[in-house]
Parts: C-alpha cells; structure tokens; sequence
C-alpha cells in the first residue's frame, strides 16, 4: 500500500516538474485584471490587514514615494 502511494506521489509530482516557463508573448494574457486574485471590497482590506500586521504600521497605502525625494 505504502510502495502504491509513493508511486501515485511521485507520478503526480512529476507532472507539475514538466511545466515550461512563461514565454514573453503569454505575459499579457497573464497581466489581464480577470487574472489578479483581487476581486473587490474584501481582498482589499484583508491585504491591508495582511500588510499592516507585517510591517507593524498603518495607512499611507494610498500615497506614492518612499521619502527620497523620487517624486
């Protein structure tokens, strides 16, 4: 049973090792907004909790620049 699960395993691995990589022409399709996980109200503010909790600080997710003068 264990040697047939390890079989299954690794034949299911072995499928997603075969996957190529992104060629230049296929990046606009994968850039369109349908593709973004973001899909309103809510997953903007669960990733403003997200992104408050790691950094320890709030606000400021609206404004531009970093302080060096870029802008």
């Amino acid at each position: 049973m264990k040697i047939c699960l390890a079989l299954i395993l690794a034949a299911a691995l072995g499928g997603c090792a075969s996957l190529g990589n992104v060629q230049p022409w296929e990046k606009g399709t994968l850039a369109r907004s349908e593709m973004t996980f973001k899909d309103g109200h809510a997953f903007n503010r669960y990733d403003d909790h997200i992104y408050t909790s790691r950094e320890a600080s709030s606000g400021g997710a609206g404004v531009g620049g970093g302080g060096c003068g870029c802008n």
